[in-house]
């Protein structure tokens, strides 16, 4: 709207001083005037301390947030030979070469679920989570022109990228459910708490891609370090084994990893077996909550320094 003011000013100004004469000049001189009068002032001050966050200002600031995804999307896909099939065949490759390696010559148990699809459920889950993870973590770099040139919520970067990253886990769930059809296993009434394990997912990724982001505008290394952190955590992870390879004793310490959580809760609404129970998904709600937590406080905390180092 403030955007909108001034250029129907500037307008406005330009038809006066390019039509009118000498005369027309104190005409202009009081629009400017009174448009200077009814525009309200904005006034930008560093944050101090560790300061909440504003809902208000990224709500203000949407209309960037989808400009920022779409580009994202565009940069991405729109010049690629094969377009949004990368999305599928990455995790597709990977779960068939899980399953001959990990499923035929390994012998690891699936839980009664045919491995490949076993292995794929819990990719789909993977998949979104290391690429928001990835992208969201090195955004900031990324834009550090946009960054020291012009004002906006920070917070708006790494969101786009955490929230963008939601339509390669929609086209990889299609092709889930196409598995799932194939070996005869038909969605249920389950489905319907799936949005609530992929919020967990999704408030994860974003809660670790902040503290990346912002770790990664002063300390250029850890986005050289965070896709081998990411590989690590995958070998942490239920993705290729279930929990029940996990000695019980070992399974509440195990999950402090909140991807435990909604990689079983996800198998659970989609296969319907897993090994989630109420301490694991209680464990996983407060891992969530915290890693979203405490990444959105400490980027507030660490934002008004990002135009120095970047």
């Amino acid at each position: 709207m403030r955007l909108r003011r001034a250029l129907l000013t500037l307008v406005s100004l330009n038809t006066d001083f390019s039509t009118g004469t000498s005369g027309d000049w104190p005409v202009a001189t009081s629009i400017l005037t009174d448009s200077r009068s009814q525009r309200p002032a904005l006034v930008i001050r560093p944050t101090k301390g560790w300061v909440a966050l504003n809902i208000r200002e990224l709500w203000n600031y949407r209309d960037l947030l989808w400009i920022l995804i779409v580009r994202d999307l565009k940069l991405l896909y729109k010049q690629t030979a094969l377009g949004a099939i990368w999305v599928v065949l990455q995790p597709l490759m990977a779960a068939v070469i899980f399953a001959v390696i990990f499923g035929l010559f390994a012998r690891l148990p699936s839980d009664g679920v045919p491995y490949l699809l076993f292995v794929f459920c819990g990719l789909t889950v993977w998949t979104y989570f290391s690429h928001a993870l990835q992208r969201a973590g090195n955004s900031l770099v990324s834009a550090s022109q946009l960054i020291s040139k012009v004002y906006f919520p920070r917070l708006i970067i790494p969101l786009a990228h955490t929230l963008g990253a939601i339509v390669d886990l929609v086209v990889t769930f299609a092709v889930l459910l196409v598995l799932m059809g194939i070996y005869g296993y038909m969605p249920s009434l389950r489905l319907l708490v799936l949005p609530a394990f992929l919020l967990l997912m999704i408030s994860t990724a974003t809660g670790v891609a902040l503290w990346f982001s912002a770790l990664s505008v002063k300390y250029r290394d850890c986005g050289s370090a965070l896709p081998y952190f990411v590989q690590v955590w995958m070998y942490a992870s239920p993705v290729i084994y279930p929990v029940s390879m996990v000695p019980a004793q070992w399974r509440p310490l195990y999950a402090l990893n909140p991807v435990v959580g909604f990689i079983e809760g996800f198998r659970w609404a989609v296969l319907g077996r897993s090994a989630i129970n109420t301490h694991i998904l209680g464990i996983t709600i407060i891992m969530s909550v915290l890693a979203l937590m405490t990444g959105l406080f400490f980027f507030r905390r660490v934002e008004r320094r990002f135009a120095d180092f970047i």
